[in-house]
């Protein structure tokens, strides 16, 4: 049997257009891939680094509290004195703070107040038990100067805090926290005289923590944590953390080996994938950060990383692939049938999808391929079409996501001032710009005094208002060019740029401070509320950031000692 050229002729441009075809789905396959494993790991880095902000804020968060309960006027009392009547109410009232404060932190497993002397001997200790809180009686006390973060603690000075290592306690009558993972923040009670009569010791719940740091990410995020020799702290298997604890070492640099760059210190931040063959979701997408923790990052540091499969990254691509693989296999049948007629237009349709997949494969350039054909081509084009709207308009949406995620961790979610990391950026940018033009500049530090009796007369509610008030004052201040940025709690910073002369730094910390003097109307109360101003010039009290900062906060300690309501230079005692 014979057959014609027209036959021969339609099965060749048949095989060419099925093999053409085959080739722009794979392309545009590959390509949908890879954009889509681009996009998911600069998201997940972004999310990774945003938890470890999170995280590092909520050790700081942590040690404020434990600052805070050093100073309370009870606390060195019963440290120095222990024993009698008023010791006895003392350390009540301390106790039902040290339960306040697990009650509304329960990522605290307990708190407590360990003397110095009587060999570490615990002096008020109340321990999470379940869903109780317990205060442990005087005869279950426990002598802990033998353990490192006690010894430890008791070298330091006032204000200063240890953080130890992040290891399972093993203290017996530990109550919830025994044999679970835990981070012990602790700072020295000190006496007016100097000399450390003890210590406070808040024990951290690191799972907790996480858990509650991680509740608003995606479900199929996958948590990661070791310490800085690899040794995992978290992972989404129990039995894989805290392996040393049971004289195995489990290193997260052995699964995902791009972390050893973060371990030896020659990255700050990986993303990788691994193809594990063995898992039904056949790989991960991961991103992880090195964080330092209780001090240089280059002496103590921690890993932190999240995964997702990559199953959950490429689905979509694969609808792609598999949709484009019955497309043309439709279509093969009907240029077999259909070959000798419709050749030159399938030729001509085909070069003109190619190049418009492959435009937007490079490019990412949309290219409207004509839809007015009624047959199978007119159908593969519109999809092409739909096709690159889908695409475009994914990653127009993970580009907001990255956007609103990088927003979140530079700037303070009440007030949408920068927070401290953007703050603390823009100061060292304005420094260098500084001393390349031999300018100067200004820091003011503001703390706005009694906030916390506005708070807890009139609630936290209230006490936001005010915040976002006085924030919104602050910025109608200062000109364009400066920056008002939020530390954290009723702290604010100011930061002055190009200013000519010291009075000129003065008077807008006056004007501050006289507009925060002004009366707010909040919620339908009448609040007043003053504050207190440190301020310092660059150079002339410090040529660095860190210096200039520590003076600026000197002087608004001096301010706030001075009584407040007032503006104080560094340098100047009157």
């Amino acid at each position: 049997m014979r057959y014609g050229i027209g036959f021969k002729l339609g099965l060749l441009l048949a095989a060419f257009g099925i093999v053409a075809m085959s080739i722009v789905g794979y392309y545009s396959y590959a390509s949908s891939r890879a954009m889509l494993l681009s996009a998911a790991q600069r998201d997940l880095l972004t999310a990774t680094q945003v938890l470890g902000r999170s995280f590092q804020s909520s050790i700081d968060e942590i040690a404020g509290d434990a600052l805070l309960l050093a100073k309370l006027s009870a606390t060195p009392a019963i440290a120095s004195s222990p024993t009698g009547v008023t010791a006895d109410r003392d350390k009540e009232l301390l106790a039902d703070t040290f339960a306040a404060m697990l009650a509304v932190n329960p990522q605290y497993f307990q708190v407590r107040l360990i003397g110095a002397g009587a060999h570490g001997l615990e002096l008020v200790r109340v321990d999470r038990d379940g869903d109780r809180l317990v205060r442990v009686q005087a005869a279950d006390l426990q002598e802990k100067a033998h353990y490192p973060y006690v010894f430890s603690t008791l070298q330091l000075g006032r204000g200063q805090v240890y953080l130890s290592d992040i290891t399972i306690n093993h203290e017996e009558g530990a109550h919830s926290g025994l044999h679970k993972p835990t981070v012990r923040v602790a700072t020295p009670v000190v006496a007016q005289d100097g000399k450390v009569l003890g210590l406070i010791v808040i024990n951290l719940d690191l799972n907790g923590l996480f858990d509650r740091l991680k509740s608003d990410l995606p479900n199929a995020y996958q948590l990661y944590l070791s310490n800085h020799w690899g040794d995992y702290l978290i992972h989404p298997n129990p039995a894989q953390a805290f392996g040393f604890e049971q004289g195995r070492r489990v290193l997260i640099q052995e699964f995902f080996e791009p972390v050893t760059a973060l371990i030896t210190g020659k990255s700050g931040s990986v993303v990788t994938n691994v193809e594990v063959e063995q898992q039904a979701n056949h790989g991960l997408v991961a991103a992880f950060v090195r964080l330092p923790f209780a001090g240089s990052i280059d002496q103590r540091f921690v890993i932190l990383g999240l995964s997702q499969p990559l199953e959950n990254v490429v689905r979509e691509a694969k609808k792609l692939g598999w949709t484009t693989i019955q497309m043309i296999v439709a279509l093969g049948v009907l240029a077999v049938l259909l070959a000798a007629l419709v050749s030159r237009v399938v030729t001509g349709s085909l070069r003109s999808m190619v190049h418009a997949v492959g435009l937007f494969s490079k490019e990412q350039v949309v290219s409207e391929l004509s839809s007015a054909r009624k047959d199978e081509i007119g159908l593969l084009a519109r999809s092409l079409n739909d096709m690159q709207i889908t695409i475009v308009a994914n990653l127009r949406e993970l580009n907001e996501s990255r956007q609103a995620l990088k927003h979140l961790a530079q700037h303070d979610s009440l007030t949408g001032l920068p927070n401290r990391a953007l703050f603390d950026d823009r100061l060292q940018q304005a420094v260098s710009q500084a001393r390349r033009d031999q300018t100067r500049l200004a820091l003011l530090f503001v703390d706005l005094d009694e906030f916390k009796a506005i708070n807890d007369t009139h609630g936290h509610h209230v006490g936001d208002l005010l915040l976002m008030a006085a924030a919104q004052r602050m910025e109608d201040c200062v000109r364009n060019v400066d920056t008002v940025g939020r530390l954290g709690g009723d702290e604010f910073v100011v930061l002055l740029t190009h200013v000519e002369e010291e009075q000129d730094a003065l008077v807008v910390a006056e004007k501050i401070c006289k507009t925060l003097n002004q009366p707010f109307e909040l919620d339908g109360r009448h609040i007043h509320i003053s504050a207190s101003i440190g301020a310092a010039i660059y150079p002339a009290h410090g040529s660095d950031e860190l210096t200039l900062a520590r003076s600026a906060d000197a002087a608004m300690y001096l301010s706030k000692e001075e009584g407040g309501n007032r503006v104080r230079l560094c340098g100047d005692e009157k």
